[in-house]
């Protein structure tokens, strides 16, 4: 039985051909928890791959770009990154009715739930905290030009951009009146930062993005669909409030964060800087534009479960986490 959004032996024909080995009887399953990229499990009973594809329905343009996350992480096999091998890219939206690539399933659990981490005890749980900060780190370090992604952003003018680009998300999911997010908006725009030095951003970095070992290592990062060149502060940010929002809002945000042992929030920013020699100072811009640009990810997610395009559990609270989240932002800029 095909998965929502895979044609098992569209996609075994293509996968016999595109990776040698690979057999054509395929079965699939749709990992849970996705609520943006679908990603599945597939197997031939021989070899487990991971296929990714984007979501159905209602998708922005350049939202979902496949061959970018496929560049990406290729592009950093060599580095001290952790990231799943590539084995192959299609951009023939008939095979399975839109672009998708193959990569290796990795061994490790991508942490989301505080009761997750509680269960592990204080101190794995602060290991694998750091874990997560020291990761970023490592990747913020990585010379673009040097892995072949000196071309993969226009870093000039990338934070002013980002305010521009998250408006217009919002707009494409257009369901109700958002006065918050209006007046964030503004307040960004009027007062974007001078950038700090280029950088790879991964665009979505928190917890249940990278996969964890049982020694607590990073065995990798995963979901590069919004991966560009520009500020990376923006993707330290983006973790944080993830971890502001986390413990307010139940199941619908993951509240790994609120687990006994982790990093608080000074923690994590201190440690980063203790890694990177970027300047943090005006930090407070940097999460409220996090916040708005989770809060346009999130209301994308809202329009497609009011469609009926979503797959899977757990989207009928996402619409009402919008509204504390433009809250944090407008405050954070308050802090800055």
């Amino acid at each position: 039985m095909n998965p929502p959004g895979l044609d098992l032996d569209a996609l075994g024909a293509w996968l016999a051909d595109a990776v040698p080995g690979a057999g054509s009887a395929l079965t699939a399953e749709l990992i849970a928890g996705g609520k943006s990229n679908l990603t599945f499990v597939v197997s031939d009973g021989a070899s487990t791959w991971i296929v990714r594809r984007p979501p159905l329905g209602h998708v922005l343009a350049t939202a979902h770009d496949m061959g970018r996350e496929y560049r990406v992480m290729s592009a950093l096999q060599p580095t001290a990154v952790p990231v799943p091998r590539t084995y192959a890219f299609c951009a023939d939206k008939d095979v399975v009715g839109a672009e998708f690539y193959v990569m290796e399933r990795c061994a490790g659990v991508p942490y989301r739930r505080a009761a997750e981490l509680a269960a592990l005890g204080e101190e794995r749980t602060r290991a694998i905290s750091t874990t997560l900060v020291d990761t970023l780190a490592v990747l913020h370090a990585v010379d673009p030009a040097a892995v072949g992604l000196g071309d993969f952003g226009r870093p000039e003018g990338f934070l002013g951009r980002q305010v521009a680009r998250w408006r217009k998300q919002l707009e494409a999911s257009y369901t109700r009146d958002l006065p918050a997010a209006d007046e964030l908006h503004r307040r960004l725009g009027a007062s974007v930062p001078a950038e700090s030095a280029v950088g790879i951003v991964h665009g979505d970095y928190r917890l249940d993005n990278l996969l964890v070992d049982g020694a607590d290592r990073a065995t990798a990062v995963l979901d590069w669909e919004m991966a560009t060149l520009g500020d990376p502060l923006t993707d330290l940010a983006l973790m944080l409030t993830y971890h502001r929002l986390g413990g307010a809002v139940g199941e619908a945000v993951a509240d790994a964060s609120e687990a006994p042992g982790f990093l608080s929030e000074d923690e994590i920013v201190a440690r980063y800087a203790a890694g990177s020699d970027r300047d943090l100072s005006g930090f407070g811009w940097y999460l409220g534009l996090a916040a708005y640009k989770l809060a346009a990810i999130l209301e994308g997610i809202h329009f497609r479960y009011l469609a009926g395009q979503t797959v899977g559990p757990g989207f009928d609270r996402i619409g009402d986490v919008i509204h504390p989240l433009l809250d944090a932002g407008l405050t954070a800029l308050k802090e800055n």
